[in-house]
């Protein structure tokens, strides 16, 4: 596949946050692009708005007729998460054309260009936002795929004038290893996925394998918890890491922290966004933006302008009588940083949390440590499962997860019930958290509070 003869776009399952930045990138090169996807939203709409038709109906007499005959200019991309028996996806298949993933695209994309990979379980949409920023703000420049909407540029896709482009790699299916990048980040891998990869043990070594095809003379940086035998910089909020985070502390709301490793030290950050988490993950972003020469007071000042991912520990409201955080989190360990951070923030206000699972296997694996987390808030309010690209599971509910809490302040109930309850509790501080269509609940949730 020669991307520079490719005149025509069809993405199936264009909705998705990776996919949609391909087309985002396709059109910006000028291509007729269009796609496929089962509902429309916020993002489905901003790709109209673009130009990009999107159809949400499965019928192969939607396809326009430009695509329906293969040819070298035609490309077809697709996400492993649309259904094996789609119509559209299997007209494709059928009719001759060759499909290409969505990772396969993104590698064939960086193969020439001076690669910045992000990977990990969690950490790695907001640690890829941090960099491209720093490289944006700095006048470094890059371009960027990004595994979430960055509240500075509101896209998920950056474009550059350089060679250096900004990745996040997924995990998700082996996604990530079609990556070979010039500077490797891996922030985290803990158990996920489980349904595609068995074992943790499995995902472990995918993991090492992404390490280890960085290109020659190439740079990997880990976080020092990580058993990586890969010879890399290890990273640390704390600990005896190569490059770590000292003296961070909270002042007036905001996270402060100062940066060293064996040549530069940095004081006195401040973080444009919350949590002990992201401190370690700006640690990272710090350590590639001085291995690519930008200057330390530029990567300062980009920190404190950095405004974060949509849904990652996102304020909706912040006034004087209601504080109300949505974050992305699907895992017990992304729900313990976000819990654990509005703690160190807010350690005086009850804490109610809305949660919706995502997906029955990770609810299934990992009802326990859902269970450990949630008992840190004071309240809680379970949604049923979202199940994503999964049938229902006999036995599994979120139920499993409410059965093994030890807080007594608790209940299940529906996604509209849950806004009446706020509207008559009218809690200090909300957080909402999960991976799946729960953000359809932050705009109604916001009008609440902010009518009190």
């Amino acid at each position: 596949m020669e991307l520079q003869n490719i005149k025509r776009v069809y993405l199936i399952g264009i909705g998705g946050i990776g996919m949609s930045g391909l087309a985002r990138y396709f059109a910006h090169l000028g291509c007729i692009v269009c796609g496929y996807d089962k509902t429309s939203t916020d993002l489905t709409d901003q790709l109209h708005h673009e130009g990009i038709q999107v159809i949400f109906d499965d019928r192969t007499d939607w396809i326009p007729l430009s695509f329906q005959t293969p040819n070298e200019c035609t490309l077809i991309i697709y996400t492993p998460a649309v259904p094996r028996d789609s119509a559209i996806l299997n007209f494709f298949k059928n009719n001759g054309f060759e499909l290409f993933k969505r990772s396969q695209v993104l590698g064939l994309i960086s193969k020439s260009m001076f690669t910045i990979a992000v990977a990990g379980t969690h950490g790695k949409t907001t640690t890829s936002c941090m960099i491209a920023h720093i490289l944006k703000d700095s006048g470094k420049d890059c371009s960027a795929f990004l595994g979430g909407i960055s509240s500075n540029y509101n896209s998920n896709v950056l474009y550059g004038k350089n060679n250096i482009v900004v990745v996040e790699a997924d995990e998700f299916d082996r996604s990530f290893l079609t990556l070979h990048p010039d500077i490797a980040i891996i922030t985290s891998m803990d158990a996920d996925h489980l349904d595609i990869y068995g074992s943790h043990d499995q995902l472990t070594q995918s993991f090492r394998q992404f390490a280890s095809q960085l290109k020659e003379n190439g740079t990997l940086i880990y976080h020092e918890d990580l058993p990586l035998t890969i010879e890399g910089i290890t990273y640390s909020g704390q600990g005896p890491a190569d490059v770590k985070a000292v003296n961070i502390h909270v002042k007036d709301g905001d996270f402060y922290f100062d940066f060293k490793n064996s040549n530069t030290q940095i004081d006195n950050i401040k973080l444009g966004i919350a949590g002990i988490h992201n401190i370690e993950n700006a640690t990272a972003a710090i350590e590639v933006a001085l291995k690519i020469d930008v200057e330390p007071a530029l990567i300062k000042r980009a920190l404190e302008s950095f405004r974060g991912v949509k849904r990652r520990f996102e304020y909706i409201v912040k006034n004087d009588k209601h504080i109300f955080i949505d974050d992305y989190a699907h895992h017990p360990e992304e729900l313990r940083a976000a819990i654990t951070s509005i703690k160190k923030l807010y350690p005086n206000k009850k804490l109610t949390t809305i949660f919706q699972p995502h997906l029955y296997t990770r609810t299934r694996d990992f009802a326990d440590g859902f269970a450990e987390v949630l008992d840190m808030s004071d309240e809680l309010i379970m949604l049923d499962i979202y199940p994503a690209r999964e049938l229902p599971i006999e036995g599994v509910t979120s139920d499993m997860i409410l059965s093994r809490m030890q807080m007594l302040n608790k209940r299940k109930c529906g996604k509209q019930e849950a806004v009446g309850l706020v509207r008559i509790e009218k809690p200090e501080l909300l957080l909402t958290v999960g991976a799946g269509d729960i953000d359809q609940l932050v705009q109604p949730l916001k009008k609440v509070l902010e009518d009190v």
